[in-house]
């Protein structure tokens, strides 16, 4: 397990004061990336350097990007955070599970922005919804907060050293750039043909696209293979 390979996205963040925070936490444990998308203020400004104290460096090295599409283009398995149970067709999973995560891999973990979490739409680019356990009558935790509780469950990991995976070295498996670059070729094919009729309808008909694509643990060949495809598809029109 690299700590190279994990990284924390912090999707429209409203506070300075929590994205400082976070920066903290993250170096708290040993990490390093931290990825920014489409954060209210200013990235970065001076509160947040102040908030980050001895953690100025992993403000200085964050990415920052204008949508969630953008940001995920060298994440293979993304995990979002999220306090509701989803009523989707996605795998859900408890800070246990996280020792079965692949972290040969690279891994992105999701956070919402403090005033309304992820929704559905953003959900739909995870490959897994991540729950932390907490009194069940008042399950609103701080972002900064619930990043330092699975930045610390992580470093537990790494250092108790329980994960390891054996996988054929000549099986390489797909970045979400890669699935996003397929995904966006089999939306535009549907679109050519009026796929999406009823325009109400789209967004969620989207949403049910990335959940079927983003969960399946796809390889580069698989990828090529249904990039193929649908640029055959496409092309008998």
């Amino acid at each position: 397990m690299s700590i190279n390979n994990i990284s924390f996205i912090l999707h429209k963040p409203q506070l300075s004061e929590n994205i400082g925070a976070c920066a903290r936490g993250i170096k708290n444990f040993n990490f390093n990336k931290l990825i920014i998308v489409d954060p209210k203020p200013i990235f970065p400004n001076d509160k947040i350097l102040a908030t980050s104290v001895g953690a100025k460096n992993i403000i200085y090295k964050a990415k920052n990007f204008e949508n969630l599409e953008k940001s995920l283009k060298n994440v293979d398995i993304l995990i979002a955070t999220s306090a509701r149970f989803r009523n989707k067709n996605i795998k859900h999973i408890q800070l246990e599970d996280l020792k079965k995560i692949n972290y040969k891999k690279k891994v992105g973990f999701l956070f919402g922005s403090e005033a309304s979490g992820l929704s559905n739409n953003e959900i739909s680019y995870a490959n897994y919804t991540l729950q932390i356990p907490t009194n069940p009558d008042f399950k609103s935790l701080n972002l900064s907060h619930s990043l330092i509780i699975i930045a610390q469950y992580l470093s537990s990991i790494i250092n108790s050293k329980a994960s390891s995976y054996n996988k054929s070295n000549k099986v390489k498996s797909a970045s979400k750039k890669d699935i996003v670059t397929m995904a966006n070729l089999c939306v535009k094919n549907l679109e050519e043909i009026n796929f999406f009729k009823t325009k109400e309808k789209k967004p969620i008909m989207l949403e049910n696209l990335r959940n079927i694509f983003y969960r399946m643990e796809l390889s580069t060949k698989e990828i090529r293979i249904l990039s193929g495809v649908f640029a055959s598809l496409g092309k008998k029109r």
